[in-house]
Order: C-alpha cells, then structure tokens, then sequence
C-alpha cells in the first residue's frame, strides 16, 4: 500500500491548520475517545493526561508525520522507538481502528468547515497507512519477544523477591518470574513496563522502569524514585514503595527499547545520568564490568547531595577496580556531610572535556528534559557525530 500523490499533497498542505489547531483537535481527541471507550484508561497514563504531556506528545507527533508525509524515511528511527513503547503497553491492531475513527472525528469538529471530505478522506488514507506501519513493527517486535529464550507476550507475573533502599528517593525492587522459569536477556539500557492496579483504583496502571542492572536469567531489577509529594506525588512510585512488599506480585511486560548499548563494542564508552536517569547506564556500566570489557569508560553523575545519590558507594568501587573506569560526580548542593564528589554544582561539560571527549566515543545520557537539551547541545558544539550521540527520555516522547 502506498499514499496516493493527491493524499500526500492534501495532507501536506494541511501542516499551517494543525499548527492552529492541532492542540485543541488532540484535547477533543482524547475527551471523545476515552469517554466512549473508557477501557483505554488502562493504557493511557492518567497523570500524563491531567499533566499534558501526552496530549503535547500526539500534537507533536501528527505535525511531524504531516510534515514528512512525502518523506517518511524521516520517521523510521521514531516509529520504531513508538513502537516499543506500544509492545510494552500491548497495543493491538484493534486499537488502531479506534484511534483513527475517534481522531478523523476531532479533525471535523474542531475544524468545522475547514474540514472538507478531501482533507478528511486524505487523513483517513494517510492515518490507515501509518497504523499499517505501526500494526507490521510491532507484529515483528511481539513476535521475536515471545520466542525468545525466557519470552512471553503480553504479561507475565513476577514476585518482589528482595525491595532494597538505595537513597532517601529511590528503592530497588528485585523481581523473579512466578513460573520459576529464565527470563528474557536484554540489551542494557531497555526497560520493562509494570502493570499495576492500585487499592481503590479503578484502572490498571502501567508505567516504565529501566532495568537498573547486567542481565542474569533470572531475575530483573527496576529502581524506583519516589516522584513529588501531597497533590502532585506520583499516583505508581508512591505505591510501589509505600504498598508493595516482598512477595507481592506484579505483572509485566517484556523488556524493549531501542536505547541500549552493544556491549560487544571495542569503541570507548560515556555515560551520563542525572537524577534517577542513572538507572539504564548503570545496567549498561554493570554490563561492561561483569563483561570484563577493556573499553574506556567514563561515567559522569549529577545528584543533589549524598543523601539523594543511588549507588555511589557501588560505582566508586568500580570505578577503583578497574583501571578503564574513571568517575566524575556532581553535586547540586552538598551538605556539610557529603563526601566523595568531584565537583561543586551542576553538570559543566567544559569542565571535565578532556576527560570525555576521546576518540570515537559514543555518548549514552539519561535524565531531565533540561539535562538532556544540555548536553545534546554540548556534544554536538563539539563536533560530536549524531551516530555517537544516544538518549533515553522517560514520558511521552519529544525533542531534546
């Protein structure tokens, strides 16, 4: 199937009305979907909702296909890391159909007369030949997942075998499948989605960890911060550390991602965390150690002080062990108790440049939006190639 030519000049032409319009077409979207179908709340992140996000996310998302329409090699990189997120939500080929029929609909209300036959038969056309796209990913992404050694489709229950503090913020959870059977590898890096259905809730939650350590077969581990507090605390950290215990049971999802690092690569190594962004490069610094990779590694963390730091005593010991390994810590705010911090305040690329600029690195950082934007930027003004240059954002996917 491929978009007619009258299809993709309709569409394109209608970029000028989505950037009007595209916020209130998404805002009705949502309202008129979830009313009638109120089902999906199990898949939609309810505090993404209130918050916005999600509906800035779609926005974004239909501009851009809008605007590549008659260039979608474009999107290749962004429906195959949208297509995870999917997989782990267990999007199925139904819930296309509702999509597209509830988003044609606020197309033509929101735009009334604007919204000729033309354009929204052309968007129709086009929406189908995405979801077509989207249907075909993740039908190969399910597959290879559920026949892997140690996969399953869908969900699978695991126990808390072990919940472990690691700061102030944030606890680890240390999950074994029920069945006692091996789980799945995954390439450090990826996460995993845990479906939760809160006491009182009406809903099943679902929300995406990184798994924070090397691949076993055995077991996963996901380390959890503990998000705001009072009215906007997180509705899932919240309950995870406060309600769940050892033994409890959980539901999740195969591991995915298309942040990861190959750790048979020979090629030298930065990663940078900021907060509880630590929690994929961790599994990727892990990985590498248990590996015995003589790669050069460089691992740089921002925390606020020691009392909110996860696993410094572990990456120290590390970074001691092994000769390849050389740490640089920040710390927003040190109290008069913090120790072990390399520098005073938050992240300054230039300051630690020639520690990480090496030869054919590949840069991996997580963390904040802000922290993200920044050092993206800095690499680039570098020099650094786009190819060398990877990020994981938590949420619902935009630019940095």
């Amino acid at each position: 199937m491929n978009l007619s030519a009258e299809t993709v000049q309709t569409v394109k032409a209608t970029v000028p009305v989505l950037e009007e319009h595209g916020v209130a077409i998404v805002e009705y979207f949502y309202k008129d979907m979830l009313s009638e179908n109120p089902e999906l709340l199990n898949v939609f992140n309810a505090a993404n909702q209130r918050s916005g996000r999600q509906q800035a996310a779609l926005t974004g998302a239909i501009y851009a296909y809008a605007a590549n329409i008659d260039n979608l090699d474009a999107l290749t990189s962004t429906v195959q890391r949208i297509a995870y997120k999917h997989v782990s939500f267990n999007i199925l080929p139904e819930h296309y159909g509702i999509v597209g029929r509830h988003l044609i609909k606020a197309m033509a209300h929101v735009l009334g007369d604007k919204a000729s036959s033309r354009i929204l038969d052309a968007w129709s056309e086009a929406y189908n030949y995405l979801a077509s796209l989207f249907i075909d990913v993740e039908k190969t992404i399910y597959h290879e997942k559920e026949n892997a050694e140690g996969g399953w489709r869908g969900t699978r229950p695991f126990r808390i075998r072990r919940k472990e503090k690691e700061s102030d913020l944030i606890t680890s959870f240390y999950l074994e499948p029920v069945d006692g059977k091996p789980v799945a590898h995954f390439y450090p890096g990826q996460y995993i989605s845990i479906y939760i259905r809160p006491d009182d809730y009406d809903f099943h939650c679902i929300r995406q960890y990184s798994l924070s350590d090397a691949p076993n077969g055995k077991h996963y581990r996901i380390s959890v911060k503990r998000e705001g507090s009072e009215a906007s605390k997180g509705l899932i950290s919240h309950y995870l550390h406060d309600s769940l215990n050892v033994d409890d049971i959980v539901q999740l999802s195969p591991p995915v991602g298309d942040f990861f690092l190959d750790p048979e690569e020979t090629t030298p190594v930065v990663l940078l965390s900021g907060g509880v962004g630590q929690t994929p490069v961790l599994s990727m610094l892990n990985t590498l150690t248990i590996n015995k990779s003589d790669r050069p590694i460089r691992y740089v963390h921002n925390a606020i002080n020691s009392q909110v730091h996860a696993f410094g005593k572990h990456t120290r010991a590390l970074s001691s062990q092994h000769n390849n390994i050389k740490q640089f810590l920040f710390y927003d705010a040190p109290t008069q108790h913090c120790s072990g911090h390399d520098f005073t305040g938050s992240l300054d690329m230039d300051s630690i440049r020639q520690d990480i600029q090496l030869p054919g690195a590949h840069y991996y950082f997580c963390g904040p939006a802000g922290y993200l934007s920044m050092i993206n930027s800095t690499l680039k003004s570098w020099g650094i190639p786009e190819s060398h240059i990877h990020y994981e954002i938590f949420g619902p996917d935009h630019s940095v």
